[in-house]
């Protein structure tokens, strides 16, 4: 695997050559990373060990960076493992980070410990979602409110257990007219918060299918578009509680999403477990 080129690794996944023009230029990609994040080049040469210099030449395409060279711009820039396999195949190199399947065997502890995550979170909802919004695990909480949700004759989503696929979608679920739209006092703020949030993960990293699904949310009548404010870069609102309607009236939660930090694999670095606190004590 050490002397396998990125053409040839595009090659054996897919069965077609990778052409020159067909390949993303790693300069204009990471540079895209460093704007981002808004550093200049300065910024990101000095926390990077590097001349402003090299790092120019490297933006420019006058410069070819080493595999080294692009992990470490990609330490210093937070580039999710995902996507440092693709500007390593943009360089010219194999991809080093791996995507196991949570049904995989290796996965058995991790699912393990997002269980007993939301089982403790009980009787407060909590679920664990992937990159693409997809519900991975829910808590019995979350998952009575789902299954409220869900059209009819529709398999319901298990408690505490992974959930196979296709599993449901979280945007879709809070976006089509008969989701969520009842069960949500305030389901217009949540929702434009909440796409906001989506809209800025798509831009960061511009995956295709996420892009299409928050299109494809985003289509769906009565969804509200973007706030003024955040087109304009402006902060809108610290937190937005999440008031669910109740046979006790309405209950406003707070909710908090939490990531591995630690992975070194994609599918893992990419899960994400969302908790629902209560803000009053009526809630609680």
């Amino acid at each position: 695997m050490a002397s396998l080129r990125a053409s040839d690794y595009q090659w054996r996944m897919t069965g077609t050559s990778p052409s020159i023009s067909q390949a993303p230029a790693i300069g204009g990609l990471i540079q895209r990373w460093r704007k981002g994040r808004r550093l200049s080049q300065l910024d990101l040469a000095l926390e990077s060990g590097i001349s402003a210099r090299h790092l120019s030449f490297i933006e420019t395409g006058r410069t070819r960076p080493s595999r080294d060279m692009v992990l470490r711009l990609c330490g210093v820039l937070a580039v999710p493992l995902r996507d440092r396999n693709n500007l390593l195949l943009a360089a010219g190199f194999a991809p080093v980070y791996r995507e196991t399947a949570l049904d995989a065997p290796e996965m058995a502890e991790i699912i393990s410990a997002v269980r007993m995550i939301l089982r403790r979170h009980e009787p407060y909802p909590a679920v664990a979602f992937d990159v693409g919004w997809d519900i991975v695990m829910a808590n019995t909480a979350y998952a009575g409110m789902v299954n409220a949700l869900l059209p009819a004759g529709h398999a319901q989503l298990p408690a505490l257990a992974l959930v196979e696929k296709p599993r449901p979608n979280i945007l879709r679920m809070l976006c089509r007219p008969e989701g969520a739209r009842n069960l949500l006092a305030n389901w217009e703020e949540t929702t434009r918060a909440v796409l906001a949030r989506a809209r800025r993960e798509v831009l960061r990293d511009g995956d295709a299918g996420r892009r299409a699904l928050l299109a494809e949310v985003s289509a769906y009548p009565g969804v509200p578009g973007p706030d003024p404010r955040e087109l304009d870069g402006a902060q809108v609102g610290l937190v937005v509680p999440v008031e669910i309607r109740t046979s006790a009236g309405t209950q406003r939660l707070l909710s908090t999403i939490a990531t591995l930090g630690t992975a070194e694999d994609i599918t893992l670095q990419e899960l994400r477990i969302e908790s629902f606190h209560p803000v009053e004590d009526a809630a609680a």
